[in-house]
């Protein structure tokens, strides 16, 4: 299905959409992770828009790219990019986290259509990933391409190098790999927690490609996105190896008062908070119920199996 072939400047305005999204949905709930989510929002809006192939009425179509969210806690930002790219009403995201929503605190494949791992525990997710391109490889569809995300601090974890090591090792050329390098983490800075550089160079060695891009340069990030996938088996005879964009990004990018501070990892903001946030993101609201009536208010699931109840 073709993609929306945004512009760099359409790109932005969504991303800040989409930020908007993740910060109310956390605030209703009072309760989720929005550090994450606003340092990926720029470049995996640009994925999400530009590149996944994907049919929105249709989450199981065979043909389509597969995207894993390896930090699953970070789930606030998928479930904004699966709604605004059509696969279920906006207003339905201010549902997040509460009793009987398809969404949930981490992705959940049985509950929510269009998410392809049940993710959150940190380092699994590229092992699946892998599996499936693989998988596509063998059953003779190379040209669909699987996307994983990772957290900088999940790269902490010894199941990720594994996984690394053997796509390096299969030449898997059908599988990219974003990665937040944000270098924060939930107990503090990622380098001084466990540090993962030279990151680049790690990747290499492992026989990847590595491209470094300014995680907030919609440019930057434009570039690094169409030169990952033109390596790809979709845009032609493959480059013979896995790819890793390492997008330097910053925690809670969007609202300067909070950037940076590792201890947004995994608290949602506060009345005054959020309100702060909003008008630094450029919302000019009164009240949060005016950010929720902007949303559309609370709707239905209306996506894929909502007609029969499923």
């Amino acid at each position: 299905m073709p993609t929306l072939n945004m512009s760099a400047d359409e790109l932005r305005e969504k991303a800040r959409t989409i930020r908007h999204d993740v910060l109310v949905s956390i605030h209703t709930a009072m309760s989720g992770h929005p550090g994450g989510p606003l340092s990926a929002a720029d470049y995996l809006t640009a994925l999400w828009m530009n590149h996944l192939n994907l049919d929105p009425a249709n989450p199981f179509w065979p043909e389509r790219d597969r995207f894993v969210l390896s930090n699953g806690h970070c789930s606030a930002l998928l479930y904004a990019l699966m709604s605004h790219r059509g696969l279920f009403a906006r207003g339905y995201l201010l549902t997040f986290r509460t009793l009987n929503s398809r969404l949930q605190g981490h992705p959940s494949k049985t509950s929510l259509p269009g998410v392809e791992v049940s993710s959150g525990s940190l380092g699994q997710g590229l092992s699946v990933a892998h599996g499936m391109a693989l998988g596509l490889r063998m059953r003779g569809t190379p040209e669909q391409t699987v996307f994983c995300n990772c957290g900088d601090g999940e790269l902490q974890e010894g199941n990720i190098w594994e996984a690394i090591m053997h796509a390096g090792h299969r030449r898997t050329d059908n599988l990219i790999v974003s990665v937040d390098w944000n270098n924060a983490q939930i107990d503090g800075y990622v380098e001084n927690v466990k540090s993962i550089t030279p990151l680049p160079d790690k990747f290499k060695a492992f026989g990847w490609r590595a491209i470094v891009a300014e995680g907030h340069d919609m440019d930057d990030i434009v570039r690094a996105w169409n030169e990952a996938t033109a390596g790809t088996p979709a845009r032609g005879n493959g480059c013979g190896q896995p790819t890793a964009i390492l997008f330097k990004t910053v925690m809670m990018k969007g609202c300067p008062t909070y950037e940076n501070i590792p201890g947004w990892h995994g608290r949602p903001p506060k009345e005054d908070e959020i309100m702060l946030m909003l008008k630094e993101l450029g919302y000019d609201y009164q009240t949060v119920n005016e950010a929720r009536a902007a949303m559309g208010g609370v709707q239905e699931y209306d996506g894929y199996g909502a007609d029969d109840g499923n």
